[in-house]
């Protein structure tokens, strides 16, 4: 299935829903943004030649249009003709003399498109650049109103489609992961691109339409960085091998030494004493030692300053690689809210962590355990509503005959040494099963006609606390009884929900934020009476389930994660697809 490129961005940030286009023309288009559009310019005068020519295409184009301009085609289908539309098809980047002041600025902003991990080929930057040499031409050139329409039709693209892909990003998320369910930022485009041209501010406009959360600028910061270790040749690739340990010698180990230096994990002050102490560049010291371990610390890996296999496969990633890695974060800050809360709760799947943010510092992470490959954690966001102490299990209908059947039927006894009943029906006319009667042989997919229900206690398998925003994917935060998991590198063991190390000290930190009178004393009171109990946040607190494989920590430290869902390839593809004219006859919806 061909990943999804989201051309039409700047049409659903415009809140446009295409499906609902048609021969009314970009009018009606208006009237869907809930909101009133400006009051389009008029000259007080005659249209202009460029004006006119304008309006013919535009008009001629239909909604969703089918523009052209040579070879390019204009993606911005819906928005570019309402944004014409509202200013009476007045020229936004030239007049009688040629091209203004704001079509430079848009020029430059759109070469900047590659320091955010975007391609300006994508903004018609090339064509823009020689439509404007054309127009800037003396004689009857520039007086062409064609050209002069055609200039304005890219740059006007190029601006609606980069500021659609600053703004939600340019890769449709659910092409990647079916499972995400984050609302998109957005945008009237058509309205800001007009008060950008008013205020001389198209450039300002556009940054101004990236996430605005510091991680996402540390990861830009990150990004220039690691092109210009690619751009300087890479580093060495150390390759297949023994494990390496302090005290070894050879080229293998002159390998790491360089590839290190490459990434500052063997910082110059390191490499610098050990040449003072006359240290022999293949051997493994103790300040090789040291970055080894820097390295394995920011890589997700044992801090154990040991190379073995699973170091030198992350050591042997080529540079490049690194880089489109970054690319894949990138995108991905794109597609999340613009306002993640002020206190919030963010779970990276791919870091195995989950972090309560307070005014932008972490104060409390903890360990996590997330969804097997084949049971994946999703991508959302919602909201903590409430904490459950002592909860007890109601085993969904799949897991009951995919995970705990086999085990029932394995061994008869494990029902009761787990805890957990046998239960026919609901309320009043519920009645609890004993085990022994049952042919548990007889039951499967669509025979299963049990609840299994795990009463509180030292065995649950949702612990003491579970943490709870009510979800369409039945995923919340929950204790555990098998903390041993937690000293795992790699820890996809769930079956889509999110385990902490730290649960208890979370749902504590919660409460007590909502509410003073849920003193530490008091959660531990709840947790040591093993009784089920429910307790409302009054002020529920975003919480954010994300995917990202590299991201920035604030002391600028670069920090990259096996890819463990196999989603990065497909991403970082999609992102190096070039523009796919849309199908005017298929028109996309709003994300």
């Amino acid at each position: 299935m061909r990943t999804k490129v989201i051309w039409w961005a700047a049409a659903a940030c415009a809140g446009i829903l295409a499906s609902g286009a048609g021969p009314a023309g970009p009018s009606a288009a208006a009237g869907r943004l809930g909101a009133s559009a400006p009051t389009p310019r008029s000259t007080g005068a005659a249209e202009g030649p460029v004006q006119e020519k304008l309006r013919e295409r535009i008009e001629a184009a239909g909604l969703p249009a089918r523009l052209e301009v040579g070879s390019v085609a204009i993606e911005a289908a819906a928005a570019l003709p309402l944004f014409y539309e509202r200013r009476a098809y007045v020229p936004a980047w030239t007049d009688e003399r040629g091209p203004l002041p704001a079509l430079d600025s848009l020029v430059a902003a759109i070469a900047r498109a590659h320091a955010q991990g975007l391609d300006p080929a994508d903004y018609h930057l090339e064509a823009i650049r020689a439509a404007e040499r054309e127009a800037r031409r003396p004689g009857p050139v520039a007086a062409d109103a064609g050209r002069l329409a055609d200039l304005e039709l890219l740059a006007t693209d190029g601006y609606l489609l980069l500021a659609g892909h600053y703004l939600s990003g340019k890769v449709d998320p659910v092409s990647i992961d079916p499972l995400w369910r984050v609302a998109p930022r957005e945008r009237d485009l058509p309205a800001a691109l007009e008060g950008a041209l008013a205020g001389d501010s198209v450039a300002a406009s556009l940054a101004g339409l990236l996430p605005p959360q510091p991680a996402y600028a540390r990861l830009v910061a990150a990004l220039a960085r690691y092109r210009e270790v690619v751009a300087a040749g890479g580093w060495p690739i150390l390759g297949e091998g023994p494990t390496l340990r302090p005290g070894d010698r050879g080229e293998r180990v002159a390998i790491l030494r360089r590839r290190l230096e490459a990434t500052g994990d063997l910082a110059q002050e390191d490499a610098g004493a050990a040449d003072a102490a006359a240290v022999p560049p293949d051997s493994f010291g103790p300040e090789l030692a040291a970055a080894v371990e820097r390295y394995q610390a920011r890589n997700g890996l044992e801090p154990d300053a040991a190379v073995g296999a699973s170091t030198a496969r992350a050591l042997s990633v080529p540079a490049a690689d690194r880089v489109r890695q970054i690319r894949a974060g990138l995108e991905r800050w794109r597609w999340l809210p613009q306002d993640l809360g002020r206190r919030h709760v963010l779970v990276n799947a791919a870091d195995f962590r989950a972090e309560l943010v307070d005014d932008g510092r972490t104060v409390l992470s903890s360990r996590a355990i997330v969804g097997r490959p084949y049971r994946k954690t999703p991508v959302f966001s919602d909201r903590i509503r409430y904490i459950v102490f002592n909860p007890a299990w109601e085993v969904p209908p799949y897991l009951a005959v995919e995970d705990e059947l086999p085990l029932i039927r394995k061994d008869p006894g494990f029902l009761e040494r787990v805890g957990m009943k046998v239960i026919r029906g609901w309320g009043a006319s519920a009645d609890t099963v004993d085990p022994s009667t049952v042919d548990w042989k007889a039951l499967g997919p669509g025979r299963f006609p049990y609840r299994l229900r795990q009463e509180p206690g030292p065995l649950n398998a949702l612990g003491r606390v579970k943490i709870m925003f009510p979800n369409s994917f039945n995923v919340y935060m929950h204790d555990t009884p098998d903390h041993g998991l937690f000293a795992r590198t790699s820890r996809t063991f769930s079956s889509g929900c999110i385990r902490l190390q730290r649960a208890v000290d979370l749902a504590a930190a919660l409460l007590a934020s909502d509410d003073p009178a849920w003193t530490r004393g008091r959660v531990d009171d709840a947790v040591a009476s093993g009784q089920e109990r429910t307790v409302p946040l009054r002020s529920p607190v975003p919480v954010h389930l994300l995917y990202l494989t590299a991201w920035a920590d604030a002391d600028g430290t670069v920090e990259f994660r096996p890819d463990v869902y196999d989603r990065d390839p497909r991403l970082e593809a999609a992102l190096d697809e070039r523009a796919v004219p849309a199908d005017a006859s298929a028109p996309e919806g709003v994300r």
